[in-house]
């Protein structure tokens, strides 16, 4: 079924000269509407030959930073600014966004769980497909931009996902080292990974990543740092005219996340007590959090523990954890 066209239709001409904002219309056939599409908005903004770039936020839809972003980013580009053409999606699984979850309300697919998709499936992995088989072969360049949700905070970071492929990990690492960001996350291979990054790799695109705050909120640094660095990547890729490539950061702090010995999961369910704050440096044993038991308030608390040593770039934000939520998870030097 993956080899199938997508369904999806649009009023967009990718190859027309130009700013369009516009839609993705997915068919979606329900009781109040029986002919209704989900519409799923998109620009893309074009001036003469060029690289293109596709930048991609609400891939889930409680992670507001890139959203914010990239909606600005529409708003602002104008064609002469252009050289080249740039594709944004700012709410890739629009149901998500609109209802403010991880996960669609009309299918509960996970976007990022979902590649390479399937044109006849349910709207998320039909998206997926889109993305994939349709925006993914139109780029040269893409950043899927995210943060931690409404139950994950982090530690700003813009990431790249190693591909397999030297030459192009190369140039993802200069395009990381172009985004400027203090800390910087490299993923782990994984060839059958099913995530958008991983899927872009697949398509052998310089593709970045990141986790830009977290916690069901907007930060305001955080949101700076993204915007400035999503023009830097911008200009890395040649599609801003008149704007020099930047010079790329030196100084930055790369980590990885290589193991599953870098997560912490809870072990019990009650209220999870942090033990560590996030940014910490710790060791392997350390203690990670504690979690109570209000129900039985005699009972002792369990503590959860680190498996290995780094630094906590991310932790829980809710306090009500079930056995297998993760607490926290660490980024280790590269």
């Amino acid at each position: 079924m993956a080899s199938d066209p997508s369904l999806i239709f649009t009023n967009v001409d990718y190859n027309a000269q130009g700013k369009q904002v516009d839609w993705l219309y997915l068919p979606h056939s329900v009781t109040r509407s029986a002919y209704g599409a989900l519409a799923i908005p998109i620009a893309v903004i074009r001036n003469g030959d060029g690289p293109t770039v596709f930048l991609m936020s609400g891939n889930h839809g409680d992670e507001y930073e890139g959203q914010i972003t990239l909606a600005k980013l529409i708003r602002e580009l104008e064609p002469e600014q252009v050289r080249g053409r740039i594709i944004i999606l700012p709410a890739a699984n629009l149901p998500a966004a609109m209802a403010g979850t991880r996960v669609s309300p009309i299918d509960q697919g996970n976007l990022n769980r979902a590649f390479p998709g399937d044109p006849q499936g349910t709207p998320t992995w039909a998206i997926a497909h889109y993305i994939d088989s349709v925006l993914y072969p139109m780029a040269d360049f893409h950043h899927d931009l995210h943060s931690g949700g409404s139950s994950l905070k982090y530690v700003p970071f813009c990431s790249m996902r190693n591909s397999g492929d030297p030459a192009l990990d190369a140039r993802s690492l200069a395009a990381l080292q172009a985004f400027g960001a203090p800390l910087s996350l490299v993923w782990a291979y994984n060839p059958e990974g099913r995530l958008a990054g991983a899927a872009a790799a697949r398509r052998g695109l310089v593709s970045l990543g990141g986790e830009f705050g977290g916690g069901g909120d907007v930060n305001r640094s955080s949101l700076a740092m993204l915007e400035g660095g999503v023009r830097r990547f911008l200009a890395f890729a040649g599609v801003l005219a008149n704007t020099p490539a930047p010079e790329p950061r030196t100084d930055m702090r790369m980590i990885e996340v290589s193991s599953r010995e870098h997560y912490v999961y809870a072990n019990e369910a009650g209220l999870l007590e942090p033990l560590v704050d996030l940014g910490a440096e710790v060791q392997a044993g350390d203690p990670a959090g504690r979690i109570h038991f209000i129900d039985n308030p005699g009972r002792e608390p369990v503590t959860c523990h680190f498996r290995r040593a780094g630094m906590v770039v991310c932790q829980r934000h809710f306090g009500r954890v079930e056995r297998g939520d993760c607490v926290a998870h660490l980024g280790t030097d590269v």
